[in-house]
């Protein structure tokens, strides 16, 4: 299991005008990316931008995605080169031995000391996960919070299962849902709310501090071939631009 903690690190701007740009780490098994948000993981029906698993074929043509992000999602994410890869970490992903930690950004005051959400979650029609009793799976996710702000919390999340949408939901279900995540009652986070004398221009309107939900795969662990891989992808600019302007206007210390 991760021991949930605050990482120091510079984040790198990424551009995705080519593939090999993204990559983490590469050797003759894996590819390891760190994926950009508001890319697909998987290809869409009608999408006029490419997916991640169509750019990886074209990189590497036995290349297989061994597990997915939500589109608005960026983080570390694990590509196989062959199929005995694809098929190790697949069971490990099965058997729930692949560790995986996340950072999420939320509203308030989150005091959660490895706290504990079983929630069994069910996807409607619509495709929005819902906790269900009576139809959902089962869902286990471990928060901890990682740094407080005035107004907002640096939340680490751990799910031991992975179902859609899970630590979305799991957080909203705690009565704190990510940051500019409105399909789950998150808002956005506008700078005027915690920037004293803050002015918009007088032809313009406010934006955002981040345009996204505030949610990045930020580590993973599994072993290959008898070997520990640990992989950790830097927040991306909106994230890392996100937390500096909370640093600056919102700290407490």
């Amino acid at each position: 299991m991760f021991n949930l903690r605050l990482h120091n690190m510079e984040a790198k701007p990424i551009k995705i005008s080519r593939f090999p740009e993204i990559i983490i780490h590469e050797d003759d098994d894996l590819i390891i990316i760190n994926k950009p948000a508001f890319i697909s993981s998987l290809d869409e029906r009608n999408a006029e931008s490419a997916s991640i698993v169509s750019m990886a074929k074209k990189y590497c043509a036995t290349a297989s995605l061994c597990h997915r992000l939500d589109k608005e999602t960026s983080g570390v994410l694990i590509i196989a080169k062959n199929q005995e890869a694809y098929r190790e970490i697949a069971i490990q992903l099965e058997n729930r031995n692949v560790g995986k930690l996340y950072h999420a950004v939320v509203a308030d005051h989150a005091e959660f000391n490895e706290l504990e959400v079983k929630l069994p979650l069910h996807t409607t029609a619509k495709g929005v996960a819902v906790v269900d009793y009576n139809k959902g799976k089962e869902a286990f996710t471990i928060f901890q919070s990682l740094k407080f702000f005035g107004h907002f919390t640096l939340v680490g999340c751990q799910p031991l299962s992975g179902r859609l949408h899970q630590i979305r939901v799991h957080l909203a279900s705690q009565n704190f849902p990510i940051v500019g995540d409105e399909l789950y009652g998150g808002k956005k986070p506008m700078l005027s709310s915690i920037k004293r004398k803050f002015k918009v221009g007088k032809w313009s309107n406010e934006e955002p501090m981040m345009k996204r939900v505030a949610l990045h795969a930020y580590q993973i662990h599994f072993e290959l071939k008898g070997e520990e891989h640990i992989y950790t992808a830097p927040y991306p600019k909106d994230f890392d631009v996100f937390l500096k302007l909370l640093e600056k206007y919102d700290s407490v210390e």
